[in-house]
């Protein structure tokens, strides 16, 4: 009897076009949608960073909870209700007339986009694998890459033809169907429902140790008293905080050089980028590396693009590009490379929890990076604004040193 192929990498290619959406319209959006929303309303950098801010907070909060939203009524349910509250979020950034319009519009855009975003994604592909797990959750998060590729060129050519309205509505609506039909066949089902092991292993074969042999279960407080899991969230949360406070500002710092059609293309190279960088980790990392080194040194390939944006004085074209591809190539293994590290260095019982906590943590304090970086750009006296370059530099930097002192010995 011939057995069923395995059904994990089918939900691998789900999870990829729940990533595409997500970023597309949750993380890669936000940028697009700031610039638009100043230049309709008038509205000052502040005020319209403030309101990526609440985008990102309000998430936040629903990833602390989507764990338990899961256990009750299933990862299905969930990804529907958070699509069209996306949907819905967009579609109120644009029609927004008054400020606090445009923040009640955030708390549907950002509580919808992270039950399509990264602890999402970890959720439906996880239980799929364990020994492959680095290859699968690269090319599922690759959907996100991918998303910026399409969407930030995307948005601003539907904005210009058809006006922001119109361009939510239509992406919305796209995006809303896509959803639904994935959620209702690939992401409510598991290995043992269907007869399946992880990583399309025979029935019966033994597990291949992933976790470290020193990690010990970590239940209630504990979990809060312990060093690798602290600086786990911590670093990550510096380095998003530092990605998201550029990304929010970069599309409208590449348009005075650039135009704003070939900023919109900028963008999506720098996701190319991010496609290659997440890709040669997740693929070519062997077995038994040091998950937080290498993590480290895409971190360290982020600083040398700020400091690439940071010579070329908003002005310098080659150097612009280049600091977009080597930024740009550590974006995916920021967001990539934490549930790796957690998989590699807590019991399998726990990694679940850490995963959340973590991107929940850094989601909260990231969220507050586009507002301080704005902050930033309307004290600068120079439209370039380097200072948001050298805090990015700073803030990397930080992020390699937190992660490298919770190294296990």
């Amino acid at each position: 009897m011939t057995s069923a192929p395995f059904h994990g990498w089918r939900v691998v290619a789900a999870a990829f076009v729940l990533a595409m959406f997500g970023w597309g319209l949750g993380f890669y959006g936000p940028p697009i949608y700031l610039q638009t929303v100043r230049e309709m309303r008038g509205w000052s950098v502040s005020l319209v960073s403030a309101a990526v801010t609440t985008h990102y907070l309000f998430g936040a909060l629903v990833i602390v909870n989507l764990p338990r939203l899961y256990a009750r009524v299933g990862i299905p349910a969930v990804t529907k209700a958070g699509s069209l509250a996306l949907a819905l979020g967009v579609s109120g950034w644009a029609l927004a007339d008054a400020p606090w319009q445009l923040f009640a519009a955030t708390a549907l855009s950002g509580g919808g986009w992270v039950t399509l975003g990264a602890a999402a994604v970890n959720a439906i592909v996880s239980p799929w694998f364990n020994r492959r797990r680095p290859a699968a959750l690269a090319a599922a998060y690759n959907g996100a890459s991918i998303g910026g590729v399409v969407f930030s060129p995307l948005w601003v050519a539907a904005i210009a033809a058809f006006g922001f309205p119109a361009a939510a509505a239509g992406i919305g609506i796209v995006m809303l169907l896509a959803m639904w039909v994935l959620a209702g066949l690939y992401f409510g089902k598991t290995p043992q429902q269907l007869g399946q092991t992880p990583d399309g292993d025979a029935p019966g074969a033994t597990a291949t140790a992933v976790a470290s042999s020193r990690a010990r279960p970590l239940p209630g407080r504990a979990l809060w008293r312990d060093v690798t899991f602290l600086t786990l969230a911590a670093g990550m949360a510096l380095s998003l905080f530092a990605q998201i406070g550029l990304l929010a500002h970069l599309y409208s710092l590449l348009v005075p050089a650039l135009g704003q059609q070939m900023a919109g293309f900028a963008l999506g190279g720098a996701t190319v980028a991010a496609i290659g960088g997440r890709m040669l980790v997740g693929w070519l990392m062997p077995p038994g590396a040091d998950r937080r080194l290498v993590a480290s040194a895409s971190f360290a390939v982020q600083m040398a693009g700020g400091i690439a944006f940071l010579c070329a004085g908003g002005q310098n074209v080659p150097l612009l590009l280049l600091g977009v591809v080597l930024f740009g190539a550590g974006i995916g293994n920021t967001t990539s490379m934490p549930p790796l590290i957690a998989q590699s260095e807590f019991v399998k019982e726990d990694v679940a929890r850490v995963v959340a906590l973590i991107v929940a943590m850094a989601q909260a304090f990231y969220a507050f990076a586009p507002a301080g970086f704005g902050v930033l750009r309307d004290l600068a006296a120079d439209p370039a604004a380097p200072q948001l370059f050298v805090a990015t530099a700073l803030i990397q930097g930080l992020a390699i040193a937190v992660f490298l002192l919770g190294r296990r010995r």
